[in-house]
């Protein structure tokens, strides 16, 4: 007699969540470690903290991104009522990025003001992380709609327009990519105001919907 193989319980999210808190904690931490105090002869400070502009505009950068994306992964997986073996792994995937996220800052900073193709090619560096990390956001996201682990009821117009909202961010992260062969600066620029799209919220809340409900 053969016993049917059935798929593990999901688990619940408060280690996924507890481990990725640490993981952005490090990664916000470690940007601040490349700014250094300027070697400028005295009476010289302002104008040698001026020239420092592109490590403080990589930091800022980087530290709305990471700290816009911590906020963004807290609100999904508020949403989420049960973690399975694909939610982990794919958080992984997200982490990976994350972690990395300081070395292609630091490197970006270094490069941004040579007049060479060296400055591009930091800025496309940059940018793939960027995107990867934008891939795997979504790639939680879907994979928790189609196994149904969100904790409230969504139409299939709700689903697709939360992944919309996920995937227009991606796509114009991809697009910076090609930019970074273009103008590193403006590369700079747009992901900063990239940082600030998804600083909106990108899905609706059980608050959100319990809102609807009672004004309805």
């Amino acid at each position: 007699m053969t016993t049917q193989r059935t798929d593990p319980e999901p688990a619940e999210t408060n280690r996924i969540e507890a481990f990725s808190d640490g993981v952005f904690a490090i990664a916000i931490t470690l940007l601040v470690l490349e700014l250094h105090v300027p070697d400028a002869p005295e009476g010289e400070l302002w104008h040698a903290l001026r020239q420092e502009w592109p490590q403080f505009g990589a930091y800022l950068t980087s530290f709305a991104i990471l700290g816009i994306m911590w906020i963004n992964h807290h609100s999904m997986f508020r949403q989420i009522r049960r973690a399975d073996r694909g939610v982990m792994f794919l958080n992984l995937f997200l982490l990976l990025w994350t972690a990395l996220l300081p070395f292609p800052t630091n490197l970006f900073a270094e490069k941004l003001k040579d007049h060479t193709i060296d400055a591009h090619v930091a800025a496309a560096v940059y940018s793939t992380n960027l995107t990867l990390a934008a891939i795997a956001f979504s790639a939680i996201w879907w994979h928790v709609l189609r196994k149904h682990l969100v904790d409230h009821e969504m139409t299939r117009s709700e689903q697709r327009k939360s992944v919309l909202r996920y995937s227009v961010g991606t796509v114009i992260y991809a697009a910076t990519i090609g930019l970074s062969f273009i103008s590193a600066p403006l590369t700079l620029l747009l992901q900063f105001l990239l940082a600030l799209y998804y600083g909106f919220e990108q899905l609706r809340t059980r608050s959100d919907l319990t809102a609807v409900d009672e004004n309805a």
